[in-house]
């Protein structure tokens, strides 16, 4: 602020997850070296406190396989975004998603472009540039832009990070899986024709996918926050955590209802809805669910929209809790993720 100097940063959601995290890397680096006479420093922020970054295993893996260390990252808690857009400095390119969270109203008018791979739930300035395609990953559609821009931008490592976020994001490109489209297949075929020296689809996605379901070293706390997205109305707020375990180890961790309150009352969280999934030896997908609240009313009310939900159906079974304010399911609709659950909850509230 005090150089004067113009900030365009490009940063994905809250989650950070692998997607996020790749896809702002990749974009900063590409509008950094294709941008003619650049005014502005282009700047990937990873949308969490660095203090975060840990519980992102699979990130922190695959970042650290192309040897790009922790310390080169920027984080949101170190750079601020608010007080360069009050001086004017700053233009903001969002990837992998398209409205900011309330706390960020502000910045909407810095943004400049946005990069999405979900439908879209409201109309942009006309001057921001809107590119919104159902594929199965942002970093798609990052992929593209940089294969349509001038050649040789596209060096080995920006290639073996966007590969592994596509394998990863598409489930190893699994039509079963239902999230991969021919977009996807065809970014993963176009890097590898470019770097045929990278690794076999099978051995990136294994590593990658162990990585992200290694919670092994992480408090209940942290696997809470590991992949957590909010949901508020005016006076309720809603967690909703992916767990990488199946149900009955979670509700069973040691001190597991002493941390759930601890957790939520923190936050001012009303409730928690847990949504696990983990892998049979064939690697099809089982997926559970927990309702948590001490409000009973919220709690009913979420079990019961989440019970009759149409669109999609979950189909529900319910299965023993060993605790009251806890509601637990299985969940035979394996294709239902929580991007599918999210609107339903939403209504609920």
């Amino acid at each position: 602020v005090r150089r004067h100097q113009e900030i365009h940063v490009v940063m994905g959601n809250e989650a950070c997850d692998l997607d996020s995290t790749v896809s702002a890397l990749a974009l900063a680096y590409f509008l950094a070296k294709t941008s003619p006479a650049p005014k502005a420093a282009f700047i990937p922020v990873l949308n969490i406190p660095r203090a975060d970054f840990a519980l992102r295993t699979e990130t922190t893996f695959l970042l650290r396989e192309q040897g790009i260390p922790a310390a080169s990252l920027i984080f949101r808690d170190e750079i601020d975004l608010g007080g360069l857009h009050r001086a004017g400095l700053l233009s903001l390119t969002l990837v992998d998603h398209h409205v900011l969270p309330g706390a960020d109203a502000a910045l909407e008018e810095a943004v400049v472009e946005v990069l999405d791979h979900r439908p879209l739930e409201r109309d942009r300035a006309p001057g921001c540039q809107v590119t919104s395609e159902l594929v199965g990953s942002c970093a798609t559609l990052v992929t593209e832009r940089i294969a349509q821009g001038p050649p040789g931008v596209l060096d080995r490592t920006m290639a073996a990070l966007l590969h592994g976020t596509i394998l990863l994001d598409c489930v190893n490109l699994s039509p079963a899986a239902g999230k991969v489209t021919p977009r996807d297949v065809a970014c993963v075929s176009l890097l590898e024709a470019r770097f045929p020296e990278l690794p076999a689809r099978d051995t990136v996605f294994e590593a990658l996918q162990a990585a992200k379901f290694d919670v092994s070293g992480l408090t209940t706390e942290q696997m809470l926050r590991k992949d957590l997205k909010v949901l508020s109305s005016d006076e309720l707020v809603l967690a909703v955590s992916a767990i990488y375990v199946d149900l009955e180890t979670f509700l069973h961790r040691p001190g597991f209802l002493l941390d759930l309150d601890a957790f939520c009352h923190a936050r001012g969280y009303t409730g928690l809805v847990a949504m696990t999934i983990s892998f049979n030896e064939r690697k099809e997908p089982s997926r559970q669910l927990a309702v948590y609240s001490r409000h009973e009313t919220l709690r009913s009310a979420v079990c019961r929209a989440l019970e009759e939900a149409t669109t999609p159906s979950l189909h529900l079974q319910p299965l023993p809790s060993p605790w009251s304010c806890v509601g637990a399911y299985t969940q035979g609709n394996a294709l239902a993720s929580r991007k599918k659950v999210l609107p339903i909850l939403r209504a609920a509230l």
